[in-house]
């Protein structure tokens, strides 16, 4: 057993054969990283392409709030990918065995928690189709044909048999009525008639205390196109008590509502003061109000005014700093959240947070641009033509700009006094999601060829 963790192999084939043998095991290797990396390969070996322990820098400004003191216990966020060349025995010559070393490698992976479409690049991770043959795997455009219907199929609300993974999965709801089933039936029959087309639910068939919810981040907002995942459990004293309520943070606090250990603080679901109807009411309450009042009150433009108190100063250029400043910390930490979710998407969700990243990819990686560039978090990022250059912007009458000079950014759109460590924080960000992007298909080409042409330039620049 070599450091790599493959065991030698020995065999009787001739000297020629084993080198020819190598040969084709180290390119079947390097083909599969090709591969996976192909259109991020244009960056310098200067490139930094940072981890979420790199970003751990980042510092949120916010104020925290006084109620509840969480430890925020969140494990590691993401997996890293062995990249240890394969080491082959150079004692002697051997007989390769395509079939066992592809098992070996196989085995290898087993105890490891691949990322959703990871295994699409790598040949021994591939599923076969039985229908073709024993030695046919699905090509690329296949799987991200599998991939792209399963996410257009993706259903708003569904009924899955049961939860492995969620967070009150392990707290037994207790002993429950008949009043208790058909207010939790009638509960889901809202959520499946009513949902708005941000949100996604899944609730639980053997388990009906139990579920899972997905809100996409709102345009206009520092969580645009981002995934947040919920866990709700309703106790045996629903509806006369309001369900709980866990946020998967990944250990990041990006709203004074939403804590790193996963407490949400909510007026309707009692864990925050309120009054009249901010309050539940075991009448009229539902679990769809809880998540539309997640999306609106919390997920809003400004979450800096959430903190109570703070509302007073949102007239005042103090306060519209900080709230600036804040955005542009959520941000951050609402794209360490989608590397989150794309390196440990929730049960039930794989399809979902696959298809949505590949689909809303480009847009994300072009709103990162644009901030950098000096725009405000959430701002409006201007549309891009076929050729990807920006169209130029129209003003609030809706004309657009006739005399073929380049559009110059409204001043409402420019941030003044900005941190200096945002744009090399997003700079580190904008590699990691590159790389995520990339695997799950999305249309990166724009900006792998802006990364080789980059480093061309520095190359010809170089003495």
């Amino acid at each position: 057993m070599d450091a790599a963790g493959y065991p030698h192999m020995q065999g009787g084939a001739s000297s020629s054969s084993s080198v020819s043998c190598r040969a084709a095991d180290a390119a079947v290797w390097d083909a599969v990283q090709q591969q996976k990396r192909q259109r991020c390969q244009g960056s310098s070996s200067n490139d930094q392409v940072g981890s979420s322990t790199e970003n751990n820098s980042f510092q949120a400004s916010e104020p925290e709030l006084q109620n509840f003191d969480c430890g925020e216990d969140e494990e590691e966020d993401y997996y890293l990918y062995d990249e240890d060349e394969v080491c082959y025995d150079d004692d002697g010559d051997y007989e390769f065995d395509e079939t066992e070393f592809n098992q070996q490698l196989a085995d290898k992976f087993d105890d490891l928690d691949l990322p959703p479409g990871v295994e699409a690049t790598v040949p021994w991770l591939q599923k076969k189709d039985a229908a073709d043959g024993p030695d046919t795997f699905k090509s690329m455009a296949e799987i991200d044909a599998e991939i792209t219907k399963k996410y257009e199929f993706f259903k708003q609300f569904d009924v899955i048999e049961n939860f492995s993974d969620h967070h009150y999965s392990n707290k037994p709801v207790g002993k429950t009525g008949k009043e208790w089933t058909k207010r939790i039936q009638h509960d889901w029959k809202l959520l499946e008639k009513d949902l708005p087309a941000s949100i996604y639910v899944r609730v639980s068939e053997n388990r009906m205390d139990l579920l899972r919810a997905v809100i996409i981040g709102p345009q206009g907002t520092p969580y645009h196109d981002g995934l947040f995942f919920f866990d709700a459990q309703f106790t045996s004293t629903y509806p006369a008590t309001p369900p709980v309520v866990y946020y998967h943070s990944g250990g990041l606090r990006l709203n004074p509502n939403l804590y790193g250990c996963g407490k949400v603080c909510l007026s309707l679901l009692g864990t925050w003061a309120g009054s009249g109807c901010e309050k539940w009411n075991s009448a009229h309450s539902t679990m769809l109000q809880v998540l539309i009042s997640i999306q609106a009150l919390v997920l809003n433009e400004n979450p800096y005014f959430n903190e109570p108190g703070y509302e007073t100063y949102a007239n005042s250029a103090t306060g519209q700093k900080s709230a600036m400043d804040y955005n542009d910390i959520t941000f951050q930490y609402s794209c360490r959240t989608m590397l989150y979710s794309l390196r440990r998407s929730p049960q039930h969700f794989e399809d979902l947070v696959a298809g949505h990243f590949r689909e809303c990819g480009h847009a994300i990686l072009a709103a990162c641009k644009y901030y950098m560039e000096g725009h405000k978090v959430g701002s409006v990022v201007p549309k891009e033509d076929e050729d990807g250059k920006q169209q130029d912007d129209t003003d609030a009458g809706g004309s657009s700009s006739s005399s073929g000079a380049k559009p110059q950014p409204k001043k409402t759109d420019l941030c003044t006094g900005r941190a200096a460590s945002f744009k090399t924080n997003m700079a580190v960000l904008f590699e990691e999601l590159l790389m995520e992007f990339n695997v799950k298909g999305a249309d990166t080409k724009k900006f792998c060829d802006e990364k080789l042409k980059l480093k061309k330039n520095r190359q010809a620049a170089a003495p």
